[in-house]
This record gives C-alpha cells, sequence and structure tokens, in this order.
C-alpha cells in the first residue's frame, strides 16, 4: 500500500477509465412527466461528465411503458447505453439489466447505481471511488460496496420517512450480526461504521466493484416467500447491500451531498407501512431471524425513535409496520404476540 493508494490523480484515472454508472429509470404514472425527463437529462449530463466514455454509463428501464422513450431519448443526445427490463418489477431489476450491460465491458473495475431524481451528485463519485480503492489496497480483497452516506436524513426525506428509514437500518444491522454471530462469521464494517453505528443501508447511492456486482446482479436474489414488488421495489436497497456481504464483500462508507428537498419521489405513491415492513421482512427472512428476534428489535427501536412524538401519525405509522413484519411470520409465540408502543423507559 502507497501513497499512490490514496491519491486524486489514481482516483481520477480509475473513475474515468475504469468506472462505470447505472441510473435506474422509472416514470410511472402520477409523477410530473416533464420534471421527471429534466432531472434524467441532467443527471445522465452529469455522470456523462464524469466518465471517458458516455457508453460507460447505462440507463436501466424498469419495463419498456415505464420509461423506454425518455430513456432512448435522452441516450441518443448524451451518448449513454440504454438496456430496458422485459417486464416491470422494480428499482432492483432496472439496476439488474443495467449491471449486465455493463458488465459485458471488461474494461470496467466499479459500477455505480445513480438514481434518476438528481439528489445524488454525479461531481462526488470520486470519492467513493477512492474509497473503494483504498480498501481493496488495504485488505487484498476486491469484494467491496461503498454507501453514499447522507449527512441528515430526515432534511432530505422528511421526518416520516426518515424515521422509518432509520427503523429498517437498525433492523438490518442487528440481522446482519445476528447471522454472523450464529456463523462464527465476523461482519466487515469497519470501513462503514466509523460514521454511525448503524450505516445508511437505504441510500440508493452505491459502488460496487466488479467482483461483488458480478456475484449480485447476474442472479435473481430469492424472494423469501415475498412477493416480486416486496423485494425488486420495496427491499431494493437492502438485497444490494445483504447479497453482497453474504458473498464475502466488505462494506464502506463516504458522506455524500443529498438536495434539501428531493426535487421528485415516488414515495407518495406507495403504501408507507408495507414498505418499511418489506425492508424488514426482507433480510430478516433470508438472513433466518426468528421471529422473537424481530420482534425485540422492534420494541427496542420504538424506544429511541422519535417518530412516536409524532402524535397520533407516528405511533399509528409504526404500530402498522411492526404489525405487518409480525404477522407476516404467521405462526409462533413471538410472532402473533404484537409489540406495545406503550413499552419503554419511565425517563429519559
Amino acid at each position: 500500500m502507497t501513497s499512490r493508494d490514496r491519491s486524486f490523480s489514481r482516483g481520477l484515472a480509475v473513475l474515468r477509465q475504469a468506472t462505470g454508472v447505472v441510473i435506474p429509470v422509472f416514470v410511472p404514472p402520477g409523477v410530473d412527466a416533464e420534471r421527471a425527463a429534466s432531472l434524467l437529462a441532467d443527471t445522465v449530463t452529469a455522470c456523462c461528465s464524469q466518465v471517458a466514455d458516455p457508453q460507460q454509463v447505462c440507463l436501466g428501464v424498469d419495463g419498456a411503458d415505464y420509461g423506454e422513450g425518455l430513456a432512448r431519448r435522452i441516450a441518443q443526445r448524451s451518448g449513454a447505453v440504454v438496456s430496458v427490463a422485459p417486464r416491470h418489477r422494480g428499482k432492483l431489476e432496472a439496476v439488474r439489466v443495467g449491471m449486465q450491460r455493463l458488465l459485458a465491458r471488461s474494461d470496467l473495475r466499479y459500477m455505480a447505481v445513480v438514481d434518476q431524481d438528481g439528489d445524488h451528485f454525479a461531481n462526488e463519485l470520486l470519492n467513493l471511488v477512492r474509497a473503494a480503492e483504498w480498501m481493496v489496497a488495504q485488505t487484498g480483497d476486491a469484494r467491496v460496496v461503498i454507501l453514499g452516506r447522507r449527512l441528515f436524513l430526515h432534511r432530505s426525506l422528511g421526518f416520516l420517512r426518515g424515521e422509518l428509514e432509520r427503523l429498517a437500518d437498525y433492523v438490518l444491522v442487528q440481522a446482519l450480526r445476528y447471522r454472523a454471530a450464529l456463523r462464527g462469521e465476523p461482519l466487515k464494517l469497519a470501513y462503514a461504521t466509523h460514521l454511525d453505528l448503524v450505516p445508511d443501508f437505504h441510500s440508493g447511492y452505491k459502488l460496487f466493484s466488479r467482483a461483488v456486482a458480478g456475484r449480485v446482479f447476474t442472479v435473481e436474489p430469492p424472494l423469501m416467500g415475498l412477493g416480486e414488488e416486496a423485494v425488486y421495489r420495496h427491499a431494493c436497497e437492502a438485497v444490494m447491500v445483504v447479497e453482497p456481504l453474504l458473498a464475502g464483500a466488505r462494506l464502506g462508507a463516504v458522506n455524500r451531498t443529498a438536495v434539501n428537498v428531493q426535487p421528485i419521489s415516488t414515495f407518495r405513491l406507495m403504501d408507507r407501512a408495507q414498505l418499511t415492513a418489506d425492508m424488514i421482512l426482507w433480510p430478516c427472512r433470508r438472513l433466518e431471524v426468528p421471529a422473537a428476534f424481530v420482534r425485540r428489535w422492534l420494541a427496542e427501536a420504538l424506544s429511541w425513535l422519535q417518530l412516536p412524538t409524532l402524535a397520533p401519525q407516528g405511533r399509528e405509522e409504526l404500530a402498522a409496520v411492526c404489525r405487518l413484519v409480525l404477522a407476516a411470520y404467521a405462526s409462533g409465540d413471538a410472532a402473533q404476540e404484537q409489540v406495545s408502543l406503550e413499552e419503554g423507559p419511565l425517563f429519559v
């Protein structure tokens, strides 16, 4: 390991010559199409400016009826490439088809996922690449994933969504530690927990080394008894963390900027409680966590989350999430026993 492994010049060269970018495209009914087109075009322009060849940027479209025409028009102007999923399934499928297109190029060492909504700044991709290069140089292991950590989760997402993501992140890190302890395989989180003990798993800005992308995005993830929407749309960020870690990858994190208020979002079109429940359910099932542990982690999180202070909506949202998660286990006393919102300390 030398000073060159941390240098700006090396990172820049790897970014420009050996990094690809997947921009998942999804333009559903109910979204301002003109605004979505403007943001996507700006995102593509920004990403193309960071790499030597615009064909290192791939627009992965989540089904032909959900933005293919727009993606092809923008790609024609920018020089980027387009890959369209055979059918609409969710963000994960858009990422998968884009990654598979980029993996066909032997010159790419890293592949990033950059959302279409303008919230991920392409000029900060260099930091993710430099962090990945540093990890590989230090560990000698090419299997790395870098999270683009948001500095102010509630400012960009809003209080309600920010709290729900904190809940999902907390349960996920507990589930990962549960499996690691049972298997006797310590988690490789030293490069991800220097900023937060609970990493920002659900940030959509991620960088994958080729070794990881080739393992994760060329096979379909197990549904674990859930529907496709639950896995490919709701739990997509958890899949993009859990599957690499199960394949032996190391996780890193780098601070990144976010827009103060998200320019556009499909969050409002979703069932929030079901979305959050699926973000918790899929990784817990994938990591073989019993219901009793999930229930305990939910109860613990309710004691420090601030969402219950938003009365009555916050309490109702959390109660709905807990009911859905525990009901999905469907058997056993722990699954039937609901989490009480009254359970908690007397003093704070």
